[in-house]
């Protein structure tokens, strides 16, 4: 067992295929970012599954299915304002606009713009 001086602060991201309505055409995905104290990243993303696996099953009548993508990032400081709680890297030849609509702006989002 660790002390609390050995372990560090991760980000998980988990990515869940939605459930309800269970007559919907189209399905929708959800990632979902947890925080966890742990020694390890295997340890955070490990506890982050088991948390993921009873998110999902939360709605009996339709449950979620966690698709076993997880990924973390350990964090430099302690979380707080202004705290950097993710980061994901990826290589690619898409001029910024293109990869922004292809990645994070498809239209398929369900966000709202601040006023």
């Amino acid at each position: 067992m660790s002390s609390d001086r050995d372990e560090c602060w991760f980000a998980v991201r988990c990515v869940f295929a939605r459930g309800w309505p269970p007559d919907r055409t189209t399905p929708v995905y959800e990632e979902r970012i947890t925080l966890w104290r742990a020694a390890s990243a295997e340890d955070a993303i490990e506890r982050a599954e088991a948390e993921a696996l009873e998110y999902a099953g939360s709605v009996v009548e339709s449950p979620d299915s966690y698709l076993g993508m997880a990924q973390s990032y350990q964090l430099f400081d302690a979380p707080g304002d202004g705290a950097e709680v993710f980061s994901l890297m990826r290589t690619s030849a898409l001029e910024p606009t293109e990869y922004l609509d292809t990645f994070f702006d498809t239209g398929a989002e369900r966000q709202r713009p601040v006023e």
